[in-house]
């Protein structure tokens, strides 16, 4: 979210993009809210108006970046944290480290009303993590050291890389969440695998409309990345 002067993961969003997002959703009316807020409203029948905003990491810009821009429309969001890198940096993608929120700094941005949930606790891709024990440990120990970070209840996670599978999603239910969050639509949707639109570094509202019209099309045809890719060598797999 900092001003960058290369991306090669694909993944970052300059601010000028990230504030013009934001405009875009405030000028149609819509809010910005933490899953937390958006699941209790969708339970009530009270989520219309309503958009779920996630970051992945837990980088330290959301707290400096996001986290300011989202007070000016009166916005809030859920942060994925991995718990096991907390004031230090992203080694997980070597070559371009970035910082990792504090502690401290985790905790201010849960006082401003920001939701955190766990990312896991190194940043492994999960179907590749050697037996349930180790996976469990990736979960379970990464939702309690930041219970204890922020003496707030850690209800969500997010899927490294967004890879996830039968066992893992059994796992992230075993280990407490209440909900977890994918990349793209799978066989595993649902509950503890939603998907989500990722907008890019984008600052056109055709783009953006682009991205929710692809999200749709991925709920109503999984394979659509597949045939994207095969076909036309569209690569829409994201790294996170």
């Amino acid at each position: 979210m900092a001003e960058f002067s290369r991306d090669p993961l694909r993944i970052t969003v300059s601010p000028a993009s990230f504030r013009y997002h934001m405009r875009w959703l405030h000028d149609r009316g819509l809010r910005g809210v933490t899953m937390r807020e958006l699941r209790a409203a969708e339970a009530g029948g009270q989520a219309a108006g309503l958009v779920g905003l996630t970051f992945d990491d837990g980088y330290a810009d959301f707290a400096t970046t996001v986290v300011p821009t989202l007070a000016e429309y009166g916005f809030t969001a859920t942060v994925f944290v991995v718990a096991g890198h907390v004031g230090g940096d992203s080694s997980w993608d070597p070559g371009v480290p970035r910082d990792v929120m504090t502690r401290e700094q985790l905790r201010e941005v849960a006082a401003a009303g920001m939701e955190i949930g766990s990312h896991s606790l190194t940043h492994p891709r999960l179907p590749t993590v050697d037996g349930d024990r180790r996976l469990a440990e990736e979960l379970v120990t990464s939702r309690t050291m930041l219970e204890d970070l922020t003496g707030e209840e850690v209800a969500g996670f997010c899927y490294p890389y967004g890879q996830h599978g039968a066992r893992e999603v059994e796992a992230v239910a075993e280990a407490g969440f209440g909900y977890a969050c994918a990349l793209w639509h799978t066989e595993h949707a649902g509950l503890f695998a939603m998907p989500r639109v990722e907008p890019f570094d984008e600052t056109r509202s055709s783009g953006l409309h682009g991205r929710v019209l692809a999200h749709r099309m991925n709920k109503t045809y999984p394979n659509i990345r597949g045939i994207l890719k095969d076909r036309f060598g569209i690569d829409l797999q994201a790294r996170r």
